[in-house]
């Protein structure tokens, strides 16, 4: 089987979850025996060399519409549905607090419609101007041959927001545990807490500093600043108290270094489907304290201290709780059984069965 990744533009130059998501899931599946070119919804696809489509990001219909139309292959979609409500109700003033008063789909037309104006993203498909984002999507769903939603919450979502009957199977996200090895003779410190992310505002440091600031804690946020959120980031820069340290991308043998000694890993974000950084977190023994938005209770139960985005307060009282807390040997377990790249391949490949024979 030869199957064709279509992913959107922006990639490799503003990487994020799901760049990890199709990298890891591409080289898994080639050692199962299945041949995957990542391509980007910007290039010329030679549709007829390959036997399936599958897309990634129901938001970025655009892309999905075109490809999907002029192939004329079966194909399926990772959904990775993110929800953007509570981040524009408590961060957004001046013109972006119109997104407060905007449905959802209108809000993510019009930000499709600005990159593409801006020069800063490619369109794929001119219909989408008149079709619109929930239109867009519909049409997609009811054509697609399955949906991969990351978690039976994100699926439940996206009935909610576009009902339609469309096949789907779960594909958690995953890890691969051999690049996070663990050195149990390392003993942690119980003052370092780390947030592994990149800078904007959906993942919402700057409540995450507010709290922390002049603590005990010693907090190292890492990751890089969004193209578009430099404002974001400096508000983060001039907030930090001195026990605040900022980190840009570092390479993985550091990285791994600040998950071997932290006690705790905080995702505090106003929505997550998954938080990729959590699960590599466990692995390296972290306790967790995660959002308590979105969809993170699928993966984590309730072996995660979750906070509320919204406060301060809640933040630093997870912090603490998970800082004086055992490591939770349970939720590694599930990690390491249920949530690797590797797995996700192997129920990946079966969905793509399911779609062919579809």
């Amino acid at each position: 089987m030869k199957v064709a990744f279509i992913a959107r533009s922006t990639l490799y130059t503003v990487p994020g979850g799901d760049t990890v998501q199709v990298i890891q899931t591409a080289r898994q599946l080639t050692g199962l025996g299945v041949t995957v070119d990542i391509l980007l919804s910007k290039e010329i696809i030679p549709y007829e060399e390959y036997d399936l489509l599958h897309f990634f990001n129901l938001i970025r219909p655009a892309d999905i519409l075109h490809h999907s139309k002029m192939a004329k292959k079966p194909f399926v979609i990772s959904t990775i549905l993110c929800t953007y409500g509570d981040y524009y109700k408590h961060n957004r003033k001046g013109l972006g607090a119109l997104f407060t008063l905007l449905p959802a789909d209108s809000v993510e037309y019009l930000k499709t419609v600005a990159r593409w104006l801006l020069g800063k993203d490619h369109l794929s498909s001119i219909d989408y101007l008149w079709k619109g984002q929930r239109k867009s999507i519909i049409e997609i769903l009811k054509r697609a041959d399955m949906v991969l939603p990351n978690s039976e919450s994100e699926y439940k979502r996206v009935r909610q927001s576009y009902p339609c009957k469309v096949n789907y199977t779960i594909i958690p996200n995953g890890i691969n545990p051999e690049k996070f090895p663990f050195n149990p003779h390392l003993q942690k410190d119980n003052n370092l807490v780390i947030c592994v992310a990149r800078i904007e505002g959906r993942k919402n440091q700057l409540n995450l500093i507010k709290a922390l600031n002049n603590s005990r804690f010693k907090l190292v946020v890492i990751g890089a600043p969004a193209p578009n959120q430099q404002e974001y980031y400096q508000q983060c820069r001039t907030a930090a108290a001195d026990n605040i340290i900022f980190l840009d991308r570092i390479p993985q043998p550091v990285l791994l270094s600040y998950y071997q000694l932290a006690k705790v890993h905080i995702l505090p974000s106003w929505f997550e489907t998954t938080g990729l950084s959590s699960i590599e977190a466990t692995v390296m023994r972290c306790n967790i304290v995660i959002t308590d938005k979105g969809d993170t209770r699928d993966y984590f139960g309730n072996d995660a201290v979750y906070c509320d985005p919204s406060s301060p307060e809640s933040l630093l009282a997870a912090v603490e709780e998970a800082s004086v807390a055992p490591f939770n040997n349970d939720l590694l377990e599930r990690i390491l059984n249920n949530y690797t790249w590797k797995q996700a391949a192997v129920q990946t490949l079966k969905a793509y069965q399911l779609a062919a024979i579809a």
